[in-house]
């Protein structure tokens, strides 16, 4: 048993839907770990008292993300919190699939409606150039396809509605083609922690024609282990690789901050200008993979801030994750 005490972060409302805290509490314990599972909200919670704090299941944060943000950067403080703090802001908009796509990683094309912008306008110009018989909108700041919906092109007007209303409450919106290739392969979820590959899982597709977002915390989802191909690791690493911020390394904290290396032309500063060391691989990423129309694998997200990580569907994963949070202690 070490002296040091992990705090694993969920909400509320996730406690009794996480399929991933229980494993992974029994993988804690068999690595001798001291934790506890947390609301991160819970403002009773002295966060200092904790050498670390692991984001999980903090689903909620989608309708409140200033307030989680600012309890992330509360947190920062307090505390070592991963993944960090700059990556979770970075990657809490899906505006970085934009940012992936300039780097050159193959991304299911992305185009944004901002608020105050002329959404009938940019819908058309977006329905005019892409030929696929079906699209998606969604909200920037989303998970769990919660007010996510597929659409035909024939439904433009109630697209716009579900964009509009959006907008109206000051969310930005994302149109992508829907990429049919999904109804028979459905994605590909491919899980790294501490950078290596540690295994895959297959979704199957979410969206239905005329259902409706869902309300829910997360749509339901039909979950098989899988074995991704070349292909797609590939494509997967491209995407990891992209990533324009990392964790710090060990010899740089408790300055947890990091800014981008693209902007120090490859190399990271320290605060007393002295150069910083190499960034460590995140904790824990998952990337979501679906086949384009030429069945190629595509990025539809890159999730690094609070994913589901599917430990019942790899035979030691959970002890995977829980040796590599270990690690982050030593």
């Amino acid at each position: 048993m070490t002296d040091a005490r992990i705090a694993v972060v969920t909400a509320a409302a996730a406690r009794d839907l996480d399929e991933d805290l229980s494993p992974l509490a029994d993988a804690l314990h068999e690595c001798g770990q001291r934790f506890d599972i947390v609301n991160w909200d819970d403002a009773r919670i002295d966060w200092s008292r904790y050498d670390l704090a692991v984001l999980r299941s903090t689903w909620d944060y989608t309708t409140r993300l200033h307030e989680f943000l600012d309890w992330a950067e509360r947190v920062s403080r307090a505390t070592r919190l991963v993944n960090p703090l700059d990556v979770v802001r970075w990657n809490t908009d899906k505006h970085y699939l934009g940012d992936l796509a300039r780097a050159g990683v193959a991304t299911v094309a992305s185009h944004f409606i901002e608020p105050g912008e002329d959404a009938a306008a940019l819908l058309e110009r977006f329905l005019h150039k892409h030929e696929t018989s079906e699209f998606v909108a969604k909200p920037s700041v989303g998970a769990g396809s919660r007010d996510a919906q597929r659409y035909g092109h024939e439904e433009r007007a109630a697209a716009l509605a579900h964009a509009q209303r959006l907008l109206d409450a000051g969310r930005s919106v994302l149109l992508q083609p829907y990429l049919d290739r999904v109804d028979a392969h459905g994605e590909t979820a491919a899980i790294f922690f501490d950078g290596a590959f540690s295994h895959a899982i297959r979704k199957g597709p979410l969206l239905r024609r005329g259902e409706g977002p869902t309300r829910a915390l997360f749509a339901a989802e039909h979950i098989t282990s899988r074995t991704p191909t070349a292909e797609e690791l590939r494509v997967a690493q491209d995407a990891l690789d992209a990533i324009p911020i990392g964790e710090p390394a060990a010899a740089d904290r408790p300055h947890l901050s990091l800014a981008r290396a693209a902007g120090e032309g490859g190399t990271v500063r320290a605060a007393n200008g002295g150069v910083r060391g190499k960034p460590q691989p995140l904790l824990y990423a998952r990337v979501d993979l679906i086949l384009d129309g030429a069945g190629k694998p595509c990025v539809l997200e890159l999730e690094l801030t609070e994913p589901s990580l599917f430990f019942v569907h790899a035979d030691g994963s959970a002890q995977r994750f829980a040796q590599a949070i270990t690690r982050r202690l030593s």
